[in-house]
């Protein structure tokens, strides 16, 4: 067993409270009533399943119930991050030793200010 951070509660909780619910930052189709059968499929049943660094979405199921994203190492199994929704990964596969920080607030601005995305 090991313990994950929850960005909502702000404490380490065992694993158990915890549910993967699979890729992190997918982008649904702006006009669905547009995509093709194949894109659509796509969408919704294809994810990358890389060797190194993953975004994954998991939710604090039995705590505060809110989704979250985890940067996770899927060799190692190490997590390297955990971040509220709306806000960006540190970690990434083109910065595995993490960005700056300041690098990482100016990206989570942007996106907040993007139509309908909350964190």
């Amino acid at each position: 067993m090991f313990l994950i951070y929850c960005p909502y509660c702000e404490e380490h909780r065992e694993e158990e409270e915890f549910h993967p619910k699979g890729q992190a930052h997918i982008a649904r189709p702006a006009d669905p009533e547009a995509c093709s059968d194949e894109q659509w499929g796509d969408y919704l049943f294809f994810r990358d399943n890389p060797r190194g660094i993953h975004h994954e979405l998991w939710v604090h199921a039995v705590g505060c119930r809110k989704f979250f994203n985890i940067t996770r190492n899927t060799v190692t199994y190490e997590i390297l991050e955990t971040y509220r929704i709306g806000e960006q990964p540190r970690f990434t596969a083109e910065h595995p030793e993490g960005k700056p920080a300041d690098k990482v607030a100016a990206e989570s601005e942007a996106v907040s200010r993007q139509e309908g995305v909350q964190a």
